[in-house]
């Protein structure tokens, strides 16, 4: 699958990082850095579903709320719609903001309980400044009719609902003000799993039905297999392969996305695969390894991975790895 169009892209990513200051000493002075996102680098066309996937801590989460500069980045560049969101002043990114909306995890924390539903969905496009009073209550009313919900719950609050209807209300809410991208930040994991495919079902109808593209945050790799078209993989704070979903499943290249497939369960008890073990612990993005940040866990790993860290280039049709493996500097290293 060849690389996306430049006039295709609705989000280019180059080279966003997060940094937090470690504080030590008796001035909380700060001379290392926890690197939750590190040099990360991507695309997403329009109308896509573009998975982001990897361990928990990995900086997955982060990278989707520096993007909407909900967190401030630390370095690199945003460019959304031909637009670069990173050299915004504040004000300006409020008014962008309306075309880039987020799902967050946890449909119990994300929605104020001291509001009812109306006023729940209401307030986006108060802050928008979109429509009249009767323009913003006919909304709120079509909103819950497109996410299955019954408008005879408006007047209710958060807490009389469940987490599936929560997560529902959730979505409702990133729709209010008509995005064109939608950050959905493990918007299935909280919830039980027959509560999962209805909600992954929900949002492939959304996504046809109002052109929506998403960056779709998960761990459940076998949910991104149902719903992402290119998958992104990361680790410690930095991607190491993205591809079409079909060739990452079918060939992964980089030894993590190895490992990581070979963890899902298979639906067919008969069917046999061999599971990649990892030793040691994930390292801390505190101190990371020098080089290649896998080298550490790897079965593969060389000496030129410790010593360099590897860059995300392409190793045909598309498919990129950040990986000694696929490199011709490789060769010369026993």
């Amino acid at each position: 699958m060849n690389r996306p169009n430049p006039e295709d892209m609705l989000l280019e990513v180059n080279g966003l990082k997060k940094y937090y200051p470690v504080a030590k000493g008796f001035f909380h002075r700060s001379n290392s850095y926890v690197k939750a996102v590190d040099d990360v680098s991507f695309a997403i066309r329009r109308g896509e579903t573009f998975g982001l996937v990897g361990e928990s801590g990995c900086g997955k989460s982060t990278t989707g709320r520096s993007l909407l500069r909900l967190i401030e980045p630390t370095g690199g560049k945003i460019v959304f719609d031909g637009l670069e969101l990173t050299s915004l002043a504040p004000g300006q990114m409020r008014k962008s903001r309306k075309d880039m909306q987020m799902v967050f995890q946890d449909p119990f924390s994300s929605l104020d309980p001291r509001q009812n539903i109306k006023r729940i969905l209401e307030e986006p496009l108060k802050v928008h400044g979109i429509g009249s009073s009767g323009e913003r209550k006919e909304r709120v009313e079509k909103l819950m009719n497109i996410v299955g919900m019954p408008t005879g719950h408006l007047q209710r609050y958060p807490h009389q609902f469940s987490g599936g209807q929560r997560q529902r209300i959730g979505i409702a809410r990133a729709l209010a003000v008509q995005p064109k991208l939608i950050v959905a930040d493990e918007p299935v994991s909280a919830l039980d799993v027959s509560i999962q495919s209805q909600v992954i079902n929900l949002l492939q109808d959304l996504q046809q039905e109002f052109g929506l593209t998403y960056l779709f945050i998960a761990h459940d790799l076998s949910v991104v297999k149902h719903i992402c078209d290119r998958v992104a993989v990361m680790y410690l704070g930095r991607i190491v392969e993205i591809a079409d979903k079909r060739e990452l499943y079918n060939d992964p290249r980089h030894p993590y996305t190895q490992a990581l497939l070979s963890s899902v369960p298979q639906p067919d008890p008969k069917a046999k695969r061999q599971r990649i073990i990892l030793k040691g612990e994930v390292p801390s993005p505190a101190n990371a390894p020098q080089g290649c940040a896998f080298h550490t866990r790897c079965p593969h790993a060389m000496e030129i991975c410790r010593q360099q860290r590897p860059l995300l280039a392409d190793t045909g049709g598309g498919h990129q790895t950040a990986c000694f493996l696929y490199s011709d500097s490789a060769t010369s290293v026993g």
